[in-house]
């Protein structure tokens, strides 16, 4: 059990989270929801023992140990794979350094004979003569081929290297299991492994994750940071999130309630606290009415962004034409032979194993890189606009986020750039940010309110969900849903895929499967094939 007394912390003035009293129980899964910037990583940072808290304690049981899905791809480069796996239990992975250090040597002393006997018994308490075949079964669920286990991490793209800490994190079963966004980077049968991996757990998890299917799937309890306070709801996502609707609306429901009643008292005193026949009862009417307070409502840290796209003018019946065309991204995959129409009302997600080769599909579309054969054609009436996956060369500029949204606007003035910048959450001196310093999730409104300014017939968005909160996806994927005009666009969010999609494009190694599908439908072709 993990256990969470009083703790409290602030930074400066802004008080994350204060007086937390928290049991995590064994065997149940707590999803960690809240908006950007509430302290969801942080809390998960303060349960490992990275982070002191102002005051209070975190606890766990006696013997028990924690794991952490490490979030810096590059701090095992010179380690290989498999020992990068085997790290995750420090404990085993030092004693078989050690084991083998002794047995390395031509001659060993007494002493370390004594050394390597206590060795080998922990060793084997520790299910070290597993440990490899266990790792190795890890690396296969999450997708990483055995010849790459005694690789270099150096030598693994992004996403391999993704795949490799979080099999680190679940590597030697840990009594406790913390993991920040760990679908990030998976594909979907990787993504289908873990949540079958987390289902069967019989030890505690805690899980941060923006991806609403996810939490569905394998959280038993869900842990909100809201209103500088932590609370945990029993039940997956969906249930918190009716439940927490339906606790909101009671409350505002019961404060409306109280003040109709407050108002019909001061009606009545009002009218007859000079009236002689009346003053007693007008006398008893404002005792009542000093004794009623309206419920306080407190300020929630979520908030929505408001996305709206709307377009300058009706798209023709000529919306996009691929002939024969190939694009190839070397390691990441190639695609050879595409020919495909983008229909009116088409929303087209496109999928597939490498993130390179879709990103590289995007920018063939944008014209930013040629493909290596074949045509891409736009129609006469066709604008589209770009959401491109890797955004940072749009904020190398130290213009303050007035003046960095007034490039895209055909209206300068800067009541209007700031009124659009507060509809999508950077209101006051938020609006004067540099925007060099914005978060990813920041990056990602901003670039949304780029597209929306355009007013374009068409729109290309290659992973806008990422780095976005839960209410900002809800937000963006409601208006995808009433966009008229076609879309195409990549995630790795199943909902918001299932509820956008209508079509579905597959790269696959040297080919294309293109079907008017929805995501849930194409899914289960692929688990049909498995």
């Amino acid at each position: 059990m993990l256990k969470v007394n009083e703790v409290s912390l602030s930074f400066g003035k802004r008080t994350l989270f204060k007086d937390v009293n928290l049991a995590f129980q064994k065997g149940n899964c707590y999803g960690v929801i809240g908006a950007n910037g509430a302290g969801k990583s942080t809390f998960l940072k303060i349960l490992s023992g990275e982070l002191e808290p102002n005051s209070g304690e975190v606890t766990k049981d006696p013997g028990e140990r924690i794991a952490v899905l490490k979030q810096n791809h590059f701090e095992f480069e010179d380690s290989t794979v498999l020992d990068t796996v085997l790290m995750g239990h420090s404990e085993l992975y030092a004693i078989l350094k050690e084991r083998d250090a002794l047995y390395a040597k031509t001659e060993m002393t007494e002493k370390e004979g004594e050394r390597a006997a206590d060795l080998e018994s922990r060793f084997g308490e520790l299910d070290g003569y597993e440990a490899e075949s266990n790792a190795a079964v890890l690396l296969k669920g999450l997708g990483i081929a055995e010849d790459l286990h005694l690789r270099l991490m150096s030598e693994l793209e992004g996403g391999q290297k993704v795949r490799v800490l979080l099999c680190q994190a679940l590597f030697g079963n840990p009594a406790i299991l913390l993991l920040d966004e760990p679908t990030n980077h998976l594909d979907i049968e990787s993504v289908d492994w873990l949540e079958d991996y987390l289902s069967r757990s019989e030890n505690t998890v805690i899980v941060v994750s923006h991806d609403r299917h996810f939490l569905n799937q394998v959280c038993t309890h869900t842990c909100d940071i809201d209103y500088a306070k932590i609370s945990i709801y029993t039940g997956n996502y969906d249930f918190w999130y009716q439940a927490s609707q339906l606790s909101a609306q009671q409350r505002k429901d019961q404060n409306r309630r109280t003040e109709d009643k407050m108002n019909d008292l001061k009606t009545f005193i009002t009218r007859f606290s000079s009236n002689a026949s009346k003053a007693k009862q007008a006398t008893s009417r404002r005792k009542l009415l000093d004794k009623m307070t309206l419920e306080e409502m407190p300020s929630s840290s979520r908030k929505f962004p408001w996305v709206n796209f709307k377009m300058d003018r009706e798209p023709g019946k000529v919306i996009l034409e691929l002939d024969k065309v190939t694009i190839d991204a070397g390691d990441a995959g190639s695609v050879k032979n595409l020919s495909m129409t983008l229909g009116v009302g088409d929303k087209l997600a496109l999928v597939g194993e490498f993130d390179t080769l879709k990103t590289q599909f995007f920018q063939t579309l944008a014209g930013e890189i040629l493909p290596v054969a074949g045509t891409v054609k736009w129609g006469g009436t066709i604008q589209f606009s770009y959401f491109p996956k890797a955004n940072d060369k749009y904020f190398d500029t130290d213009y303050n986020l007035v003046d960095w949204l007034r490039q895209y606007s055909v209206e300068k003035e800067e009541s209007f750039i700031r009124g659009f910048l507060g509809r999508m959450l950077f209101s006051g001196e938020e609006a004067l940010k540099n925007s060099r310093v914005l978060s990813g999730g920041e990056k990602v409104r901003c670039m949304l309110s780029r597209m929306m300014l355009t007013n374009s017939n068409c729109l290309m968005l290659d992973e806008p969900t990422s780095h976005l909160d839960l209410e900002s996806i809800t937000a963006l994927q409601k208006a995808l849903e009433t966009f008229p005009g076609p879309i195409i666009f990549s995630t790795q969010d199943h909902e918001f895929a299932q509820s956008v999609t209508n079509r579905i494009l597959e790269l696959k190694p040297g080919g294309y499967i293109d079907r008017s599908i929805t995501f849930d439908e194409w899914l289960a072709t692929k688990k049909g094939t498995r």
